[in-house]
């Protein structure tokens, strides 16, 4: 697939990357220390820290582990917190003591956490204490040993740390009551880590740096092993794709997507750390007014985020007010981009709205639209340099271009397998990686998602593919957001039903339903519409189909039964 970058930039882009660059996380951690050390890495709550107090801090950290906890290279320590400065400080830390960060979302319930602790084999958390109260409950079936507290406003001066951390437990009540009388702190740690010698461990490019758990959409989630290896690879592929229109020392990367997801943490935490770019942590994006305000402090020049982020800024009042001169590039992934939603955020801030897919198991970038793109165009672009993607049948045979077949990928951003499992079917003996996405390539080598396999609909024996439905619903203008499904059907085997939210509480289910007849072929158009006030969504903003999937047979299964 380099011949494709070749192609469109012979003059400067460099499409096969070097993934020997580095040996390690580590190595490119020390090259930016070493290269802007008074550059400020992060940025939260109006508290800068620069790489050399990051240096610093992730040092002690890792003494810490090392001398104090006994913990030894390639031991599992889990991270549970939202965006704040110590989670780069937690992070490197581990990884500067040759171990094994296992990330983990804050909003997990007692069985999910107690199902990553137990999988991963973790001997020690990093927690906030907001979250303290989920972990008491299953700490004792665990495996860990060390339980480390941390406090919203711990990083930040003394003074406006300490009314952060009022205001969180006495005003606004966000931290319920805990008991976990063993736990030490996050400051302690720090502290007590100055005066420890920190020795630095050999760490090998396949040494695992990373077990990144699956969301856990279907059963229970899996730990993806990606290695230093893997993590270094992406972000160089990504570099590779957009390093002509990044200024190295001159960015500024605003991170609302949480650190612990893995597209934040290899484009916006490592690929702009290697840029020497500084990260405005955003810890509660759902808050949009605050969102809005922290956005004008700043002369921003990058943001990522997944599609319901970008359309609810850009129906934000206070967000069209704000200077967007600096915005030289936005990325969007986790969930198919809108076309409406691209539309009007390119009209709004004149930057185009760039899709991009990946997943967890390729660390996770596969394919990128190019920085010079003309518009919305529907792909998910090219396939990152040094990466392979065809496409097969359900025999596993390949398929001829620009016919639909199941996308598999390899590259040397691929994991090394699930944790804890001998084998990993999705990766066959070549070493390609099942994606479980419906997709085709055109002549250009631009890739077209149809849909996920499992959220494809089957009408009457044609298929209909949610992300198309949704994209024409999402371009009416009373539309603000929209999930489509399939239900049951005794006539056609399955119908389509859509969740509307409203932008315009004057739109009718009539409304949609003659609109959609002048997009769609009869059997696509939705049988089934329901408005709702909001959709499930993950942590991260990717709107939840299971969810409204299982509702709707919970529903047909109490009809069944009554009572």
């Amino acid at each position: 697939m380099d011949k494709i970058w070749l192609e469109r930039y012979p003059s400067d882009v460099t499409p096969e990357i070097d993934v020997d660059q580095y040996d390690s996380v580590v190595d490119l951690l020390e090259e930016s220390v070493n290269k802007y050390p008074d550059q400020a890495a992060y940025i939260n709550m109006g508290q800068a820290m620069t790489y050399r107090r990051l240096e610093e801090l992730s040092r002690n950290f890792a003494a810490y582990l090392q001398e104090e906890l006994k913990l030894n290279k390639g031991d599992r320590v889990a991270l549970m917190m939202p965006n704040l400065l110590q989670y780069p400080i937690a992070m490197f830390g581990v990884l500067r003591a040759g171990m094994v960060v296992v990330n983990v979302n804050p909003l997990y319930t007692p069985r999910e956490l107690k199902h990553q602790l137990t999988d991963s084999g973790a001997k020690a958390i990093v927690i906030v204490s907001n979250f303290a109260h989920t972990l008491e409950k299953v700490v004792h079936e665990t495996p860990v040993e060390h339980v480390i507290l941390t406090r919203l406003g711990d990083q930040l001066n003394p003074i406006k740390g300490t009314l952060v951390n009022f205001v969180v437990k006495y005003v606004k009540k966000m931290v319920p009551k805990y008991h976990l009388p063993n736990a030490s702190s996050f400051r302690h740690a720090l502290k007590k880590g100055q005066y420890l010698q920190y020795v630095k461990p050999t760490i090998k490019p396949n040494d695992l740096a990373f077990l990144q758990y699956t969301g856990g959409t279907t059963g229970l989630s899996k730990g993806a092993m990606l290695t230093n290896r893997n993590i270094i690879a992406n972000l160089l592929q990504a570099l590779a794709a957009y390093g002509p229109v990044l200024k190295e020392g001159k960015e500024i990367i605003v991170t609302a997507l949480p650190l612990y997801h893995i597209f934040a943490l290899t484009v916006n935490c490592l690929l702009f750390m290697r840029l020497g770019a500084t990260n405005l942590l955003i810890t509660n994006p759902r808050d949009i007014p605050a969102f809005v305000k922290e956005l004008a402090t700043v002369p921003y020049t990058a943001l990522t985020g997944v599609n319901t982020l970008f359309n609810a800024l850009a129906n934000n009042d206070g967000f069209k007010q704000l200077d967007f001169s600096s915005l030289r590039l936005t990325i969007g992934g986790g969930m198919a981009v809108q076309q409406a939603v691209a539309e009007q955020w390119q009209s709004i801030t004149g930057c185009r709205l760039l899709e991009g897919y990946g997943l967890t198991e390729c660390a996770p970038l596969v394919t990128v639209n190019p920085y010079d793109l003309e518009g919305y165009n529907h792909s998910i672009g090219l396939p990152m340099p040094s990466t392979e993607v065809r496409f097969v049948d359900d025999s596993g045979e390949p398929v001829g271009l620009g016919e639909i077949g199941e996308m598999q990928v390899r590259g040397p951003q691929v994991m090394a397998g699930y944790w804890g499992m001998e084998n990993t079917p999705e990766i066959n003996e070549q070493g390609w990686l099942s994606t479980g996405d419906i997709a085709r390539m055109d002549e250009q080598g631009f890739i077209y998602i149809v849909d996920r396999k499992k959220d494809m609909i089957l009408v009457s024996g044609f298929n209909v593919y949610p992300n198309e439905v949704e994209d024409v619903v999402a371009r009416h203008p009373k539309v603000l957001e929209v999930a489509a499904i399939g239900v049951p059907n005794k006539e056609c085997g399955e119908a389509v039903k859509i969740f509307v939210v409203k932008k315009d509480t004057s739109l009718t289910q009539d409304d949609l339903i003659l609109f959609c007849r002048k997009e769609l072929t009869a059997y696509k158009v939705p049988k089934l519409i329901e408005f709702r006030d909001e959709l499930p969504k993950t942590n991260v903003g990717k709107i939840l189909r299971r969810v409204l999937r299982e509702e709707e047979l919970a529903k047909l299964a109490s009809a069944d039964n009554p009572a």
